[in-house]
């Protein structure tokens, strides 16, 4: 691995689970680290957890919290090299009973406010010749009865990362994807217990990933040494997409 240093990086979603595991990580390789919250009280835990990172209140489903945290990056350092689109949200319910509210966050948060922040983050991106990476999810690509809104704004998030890694590459912007499986989150602790137990039956090597193990991989794509790689989306699932 290449050092990050001289580096800028921004992350969304960094509160907990795999963003707060990736600017752990970043950090620890040298970058110089932003990480976007969404809730005050997420943003002082934030604070306290990992004070050698620079923490952003904001919400990416709302265009202007996006420019003004870009805003923040530039007047800081004055340049972004990588974004990690990792906001999202999820909530297990089958057609049948999720709400309408709930179906209008899912798209909002994961795909909306994906692309509300890489529209932000784009003159940044091209004047440094950058990488996106968008976390995506097994469910984008493998049908999972009962989490079928989930999944179809993590095929979305597939769609846009194979669209932009064309688009953007006379740029000289980079943009892959990672799809984890079931991975130790909030998320997956809010599901009953028999639906997290039948969806780690599905993974081959009969368990859930943890934070750290995702985010690894989101490090090797930013990685400076990773300059040949784009439009890819990196199944990190256990096995799970092989069945």
């Amino acid at each position: 691995m290449r050092s990050f240093q001289d580096k800028a990086v921004l992350v969304t979603g960094a509160s907990s689970g795999i963003g707060e595991a990736a600017v752990a990580q970043l950090r620890h390789a040298g970058a110089t680290v932003f990480g976007l919250v969404r809730r005050t009280d997420a943003l002082e835990a934030s604070k306290a957890s990992h004070p050698d990172v620079r923490w952003l209140l904001g919400d990416v489903t709302r265009p202007d919290d996006c420019s003004a945290a870009m805003q923040v990056v530039l007047d800081q350092v004055g340049r972004l090299d990588v974004l990690v689109n990792n906001a999202g949200i999820f909530v297990y319910g089958s057609l049948e009973n999720i709400s309408e509210q709930s179906i209008r966050n899912h798209f909002e948060t994961n795909v909306l406010g994906l692309i509300f922040m890489t529209q932000a983050a784009l003159p940044a991106l091209t004047a440094s010749r950058g990488s996106i990476i968008n976390v995506s999810s097994a469910a984008g690509h493998k049908a999972v009865p009962g989490n079928s809104i989930y999944g179809a704004t993590k095929a979305a998030v597939e769609s846009l990362t194979t669209s932009w890694a064309l688009e953007l590459a006379p740029k000289g912007i980079r943009v892959n994807a990672v799809s984890p499986g079931p991975t130790e989150s909030a998320g997956f602790a809010k599901m009953t217990a028999r639906d997290r137990e039948e969806t780690v039956a599905q993974v081959p090597l009969g368990r859930k990933a943890s934070a750290d193990e995702v985010a690894h991989w989101i490090v090797a794509i930013a990685d400076p040494g990773s300059t040949w790689m784009t439009g890819e989306n990196l199944r990190i699932d256990g096995g799970m997409s092989l069945i």
